[in-house]
């Protein structure tokens, strides 16, 4: 494995290299035997965090003093405005809060049949909670895309890479551009091909494959990557008799690489992975109204989720019958199963909300990481309380949001342990930046 870390690694360097060719300047200079200058990592990145717009070029340290001391002059003339602005929001919430206060009735009767009804709108956008599911690829790049869209960058990446490093590309091409079972079986058969030559490299039966035969034509030939790994192994294509096939020479093994090399990458290659995005939002009570789900929430299609509903509805004659606990389970069971992804607000005191989506088998402990990521103060203590499992504790950190059935949306009601009841409305828990999310909706 570490021979694919290696090659990634080398991969972002050389990206970076030509990207910083390719900027407005080559940076500043520096002696050969001057002190080497320590650069800020971007490992330590925390795990759950707001949206990080693109990086802009670095202004000089004259141009941000400059712009430090305007905007402190600004403050002091324009700070009433912006607390008038924060005024503003805290005022809105409480009108709003007092709204569903009066609708709470109506919604609670209305709320099991809305969280679901979600793909059965037609394409119709307008009430949808949120625009997707967006993932991250570290390995690659720090977009935020959804998976369809990375699929397609990953492909791309992987064939830039072909020419210069074919042998550990190919083996990411197989995990990554084919379907899993004929990932797995094509990898079999060329572990079992490379391994029969280093095992006996003078045996003509191992040294040449015929394109036609049925193992190679089934498992291999068509799966993508397959044949570039056997390029890199040291096999080209010749006619032997007006017949295809893969002769093998030691000396048209890739330059660098060998045969154990090239089947230990078989074995450890694995799909390059993604990164679930919180896509994080802030909301008025009004905008949390919202809860019809994109269909990438779901494991079905729109069509199957029609078919679903259609099947509900039928099944609604039947609610009058008296059924078993065993039999409930298992329906509710089943509904829980069509979902992927879950979307979780948590509620303020103050009556704003915050929204990330998570997968449906993350645990506890990661909401509350989630939320901890979005306070001012990250070491206030705080408890969740959700309307179905009551307040979360220790003991449910480890349960995932399936466990707890908070999917496929979830409510939790955020309290500071610490401060009293009547005073916590009236406090901002949000950092600044989010809270200025609120005020641009």
């Amino acid at each position: 494995m570490s021979k694919i870390k290696k090659f990634f690694s080398r991969k972002k360097a050389e990206a970076a290299f030509k990207l910083n060719l390719s900027g407005s300047g080559m940076g500043t200079g520096h002696k050969l035997n001057s002190p080497k200058q320590e650069t800020p990592s971007s490992s330590s990145r925390q795990k759950y965090e707001a949206y990080v717009p693109p990086k802009r070029n670095e202004i000089s340290n004259e141009a941000r003093a400059a712009a430090s001391a305007a905007l402190a002059r600004i403050d002091k003339k324009t700070s009433r405005d912006f607390n008038t602005s924060l005024s503003a929001v805290k005022a809105q919430a409480k009108r709003e809060l007092e709204a569903e206060r009066r609708q709470r009735e109506e919604a609670m009767g209305t709320a099991s049949t809305t969280s679901t009804s979600t793909s059965a709108s037609g394409g119709d956008t307008r009430n949808l909670a949120c625009e997707g599911v967006f993932f991250r690829c570290p390995l690659i790049s720090e977009e935020i895309l959804p998976k369809s869209v990375w699929k397609v960058r990953i492909k791309e990446f992987l064939y830039q890479q072909l020419e210069a490093d074919r042998g550990l590309t190919a083996c990411l091409i197989i995990y990554n551009c084919n379907v899993k079972e004929k990932a797995d079986e094509c990898i079999a058969t060329l572990i079992r091909y490379l391994e029969n030559l280093i095992k006996n490299p003078e045996e003509e039966k191992f040294c040449k494959i015929r394109m036609s035969n049925k193992i190679f034509s089934e498992k291999v030939r068509y799966v993508e990557g397959a044949l570039d790994v056997l390029q890199a192994a040291g096999f080209n294509e010749v006619q032997i008799d007006d017949e295809p096939f893969l002769l093998w020479t030691k000396e048209q093994i890739e330059k660098d690489l060998d045969l154990p090399t090239l089947v230990e990458a078989l074995k450890s290659s694995e799909i390059i992975p993604l990164e679930l995005d919180r896509n994080i939002k802030v909301l008025l009570p009004s905008q949390a109204r919202r809860v019809v789900l994109p269909d990438e929430f779901y494991r079905l299609s729109p069509e199957e989720i029609k078919k679903e509903q259609q099947l509900r509805t039928e099944a609604i004659a039947q609610s009058q019958m008296l059924r078993t606990k065993a039999m409930r389970e298992r329906e509710e069971q089943r509904n829980l199963r069509m979902y992927r992804y879950a979307l979780v607000r948590v509620k303020f005191p103050n009556g704003l909300f915050i929204q990330g989506t998570f997968n449906v088998y993350e645990k506890i402990a990661d909401v509350f990481e989630f939320v901890q990521s979005c306070l001012a103060d990250e070491s206030l203590d705080f408890s969740l309380v959700s309307n179905s499992e009551g307040k979360l504790g220790d003991e449910d950190l480890e349960k995932t949001l399936y466990d707890c059935k908070l999917i496929p949306n979830a409510l939790l009601l955020f309290s500071a342990n610490d401060v009293p009841a009547p005073l916590q409305t009236d406090i901002n828990y949000l950092k600044e930046d989010l809270l200025m999310l609120v005020q641009a909706m």
